[in-house]
């Protein structure tokens, strides 16, 4: 008989060997319907999510599943989980929603944010760490806000997928600029899922930024409808460039490609963020790691960043990129603080359903840098308003998994 799981249930791996530990995570993602393998599994000895194809080795025990219960028995969706009683969670579960959280893509992997949870209240807030911005590519902290923005939403799917509901205020204190967003886990989500979030949970951590090439193949109508549908949730336009458009994005993001390179400001924010710089080391848990750069482009037209900056890298390949890449904007009427923390989380809401649909995805925000750059990205005749990111989108392998800073370093528990 096949092995069948949901999301929820926990993987044990035993091992051969007689004395040695054996492995269990808790699968977090389910690849089909029926609940056979491949898995994503969150190992329980490292917090960290792979994909597994489980062995004889391995079983599975199902955690408030009935294991041959008829379809449909037990009311939930294929991959959905079991509701929580919404309760006040655990300052264990606290700290597996924030590890959710931080799962979020952000400018350069700098992760700029903090988190307090309040027992008593049982309040979140997001706080932006301005000990890691990067002064020269985003001097106004609008990448900062759309990172953070990103970690925000999450936060909202993580919360659902536990079966709270979690109610979200932007900016609640204008005096204090730095207090991003306050997430209140209001009550139980009920049976239905109206908002969609908690659907997009095995997502969270199967996303990854893909900097490899991706296939001609174009991305069909009904995902592209998806995508848009799933920004304009989030109050974000998001639309696909094409004709004359699209080559006026490419053309300004290989202006902003040029300058970068040679502009010792955004020099700088690279070397410090991706650790080739001596005089300005970053931890291990943070930033660009060299087997993260992709290959450096040898043709194509897809405007990738060299996150080398130019500088040789050791076994670094080089590779033919999209004649015809397909990018993907996100834009809103204003470009205050609450757009960017919109757009942030229209950001991640793309990239979720996009990995859901198969699709890779990766950042050009190189025009978005400079700005005489960003506002000719617009598309005029759609009146789209302000740019907030360009997303690169098509079919292609999934990017390697980049450094998350521990939980204990971006969570305050207070009472």
């Amino acid at each position: 008989m096949p092995m069948r799981a949901h999301v929820g249930d926990q993987l044990i791996v035993e091992s051969p060997t007689t004395g040695a530990t054996r492995r269990d995570g808790e699968i977090v993602g389910i690849h089909h319907a029926d609940g056979t393998p491949p898995y994503d599994v969150r190992w329980s000895d490292s917090g960290h999510v792979t994909l597994v194809f489980p062995g004889p080795d391995a079983h599975v025990h199902h955690i408030g599943h009935p294991s041959d219960a008829a379809p449909g028995a037990s009311g939930l969706r294929p991959g959905a989980k079991a509701r929580a009683s919404a309760g006040p969670p655990s300052d264990a579960e606290v700290a597996d929603l924030v590890r959710d959280a931080a799962a979020a893509p952000s400018m350069h992997n700098a992760q700029p944010w903090r988190f307090r949870y309040f027992r008593r209240d049982r309040l979140f807030q997001v706080i932006a760490d301005l000990t890691r911005t990067l002064p020269h590519s985003d001097a106004d902290l609008r990448a900062l806000h759309l990172g953070c923005g990103a970690a925000l939403m999450n936060l909202r799917v993580a919360a659902a997928h536990t079966g709270r509901r979690p109610a979200t205020r932007l900016l609640p204190e204008p005096d204090d600029p730095t207090l991003l967003a306050a997430v209140s886990l209001a009550g139980p989500l009920g049976d239905g899922d109206e908002d969609g979030l908690a659907a997009l949970y095995p997502a969270v951590h199967a996303r990854h930024t893909s900097r490899s090439p991706f296939a001609e193949t174009e991305i069909p109508g009904p995902v592209r409808a998806t995508l848009r549908e799933a920004a304009g949730a989030e109050g974000v336009s998001l639309s696909f460039a094409s004709g004359w458009h699209l080559r006026t994005v490419l053309d300004l993001a290989s202006e902003a490609e040029a300058r970068n390179l040679t502009d010792q400001g955004s020099v700088e924010d690279l070397t410090h963020w991706t650790g080739l710089s001596a005089e300005t080391p970053r931890s291990a848990g943070e930033g660009v790691p060299p087997d993260a750069f992709g290959p450096r482009r040898r043709g194509g037209k897809a405007p990738v960043r060299d996150f080398a900056g130019g500088r040789p890298v050791p076994g670094r390949e080089s590779a033919d990129f999209e004649s015809n890449p397909q990018l993907a904007l996100l834009a809103t009427p204003g470009d205050e603080a609450a757009d960017w923390l919109r757009a942030g989380q229209a950001m991640e809401r793309v990239l979720l359903t996009a990995t859901r649909e198969g699709l890779a995805g990766s950042f050009i925000t190189q025009a978005l840098e400079w700005p005489d750059l960003r506002w000719p990205l617009r598309d005029p005749v759609s009146g789209a308003g302000h740019v907030h990111m360009v997303l690169r989108l098509g079919y292609g392998p999934p990017g390697p998994r980049t450094p998350r800073r521990p939980t204990r370093h971006i969570l305050d528990l207070l009472t």
